[in-house]
């Protein structure tokens, strides 16, 4: 079956910003839209790697405390295990499409959450 915005699966997440599932199963595919000014909660997934790779805009994405600006065309590979969390600094929507193998379902601990080292 054909998959695009118009027909997957919405939610909203963090501060008015959108995901698609494009593909649920062993991995997921998700289609992302951050406004201008958002952010999401620093997280971890403790199984789930996750590739990052952006459509349209800008976005800095922090990553076990550095900071990675990222563009149109670039990515971004996100180990399991590994604190980030992405942002949208500038004054444009961003989209970029998240790719998590295994599915990220029930494994984000959230950065209030993670036990001390």
């Amino acid at each position: 079956m054909k998959i695009s915005k118009q027909n997957a699966e919405h939610y909203v997440w963090g501060d008015g910003c959108d995901g698609w599932y494009l593909h649920k199963g062993d991995e997921t595919i998700i289609h992302e839209r951050m406004p201008p000014g958002t952010s999401e909660e620093r997280h971890v997934h403790e199984r789930a790697a996750q590739f990052f790779f952006i459509l349209t805009g800008q976005v800095v994405m922090e990553m076990d405390g550095e900071w990675h600006e990222l563009g149109p065309q670039e990515g971004l590979r996100i180990a399991p295990g590994t604190p980030h969390c992405i942002h949208n600094r500038s004054h444009d929507a961003a989209e970029f499409l998240v790719i998590s193998k295994p599915g990220t379902k029930g494994d984000r601990i959230p950065q209030a959450e993670l036990k001390p080292d």
